[in-house]
C-alpha cells in the first residue's frame, strides 16, 4: 500500500514537472510582465507558429490602439461595465486574430487592467525579441545619426560579449535634452 502511494506521488510530480518544460527566455518582474509571460507561454505551448502569429496580431492591435482614437479611448476608459467591455472587445479585435489575444484582452478587462494593455504588449515584445535572439540597443543623441555612424555602432557592438549569437537592432532616439544639457520639467539638477 505504501509503495502504491509513493508511486502515485511520483506520478503527480512527474506531471507537474512536465508541464513546466516550456519557459520564458527572460524573466519579467512586473504585473504587466506576468500577463505577457502567461500569454507568451500559452502560445508557445501550442506551437512556435502560433507564437509568431500571436506576435503579429499583438503588433497590429497595438498599432490600432495608437492610431485609432476610439479604440484608445475604449482601452483607457475605466467607467465601462464588464458587459460593455466584453461586447466592445469582440467588435474591436479583428475576427481573424489569435484567440490567445482575445483571451488576454478579456482577462485584462475582467481584472480591470485593460488600460495596461500597451504595457503588456511592450513586455510581450521583449519576450519575443529574446525568443528570436534579438538585442535592442537604444542610442539617444541630440540629432539623428546618419547610417555611417549607426553602422559603426552596430559593428562595434557586435564584438561585445553580450551581443554574441544575437541579432542587433540599433535604435536611434533623438532627445532635445541631450544637446541643451537641461532636464525635463519637474526634475531638479540640485538636491535641496
Amino acid at each position: 500500500m505504501a509503495s502504491a502511494m509513493r508511486s502515485m506521488v511520483a506520478l503527480k510530480r512527474g506531471y507537474a514537472t512536465a508541464a513546466s518544460s516550456v519557459k520564458a527566455p527572460i524573466q519579467l518582474n512586473s504585473l504587466t510582465g506576468t500577463y505577457a509571460t502567461s500569454t507568451y507561454l500559452a502560445a508557445l505551448k501550442k506551437s512556435p507558429k502560433d507564437l509568431e502569429a500571436l506576435a503579429k496580431d499583438i503588433e497590429a492591435f497595438d498599432k490600432k490602439i495608437k492610431d485609432d482614437a476610439k479604440v484608445s479611448a475604449f482601452i483607457q476608459n475605466p467607467t465601462l461595465s464588464a458587459s460593455e467591455r466584453s461586447s466592445a472587445l469582440s467588435s474591436v479585435v479583428p475576427s481573424g486574430s489569435s484567440p490567445i489575444l482575445l483571451n488576454l484582452l478579456t482577462v485584462l478587462s475582467e481584472n480591470g487592467r485593460l488600460s495596461s494593455a500597451p504595457k503588456v504588449f511592450a513586455d510581450f515584445n521583449s519576450l519575443i525579441a529574446a525568443y528570436r535572439g534579438e538585442l535592442e540597443v537604444v542610442v539617444t543623441s541630440a540629432e539623428p545619426l546618419d547610417n555611417k555612424a549607426l553602422n559603426r555602432l552596430d559593428k562595434a557592438l557586435k564584438d561585445t560579449e553580450i551581443a554574441k549569437g544575437k541579432t542587433l537592432k540599433v535604435v536611434n532616439r533623438v532627445s532635445d535634452y541631450a544637446s541643451s544639457g537641461t532636464k525635463p520639467r519637474g526634475q531638479s539638477r540640485r538636491r535641496e
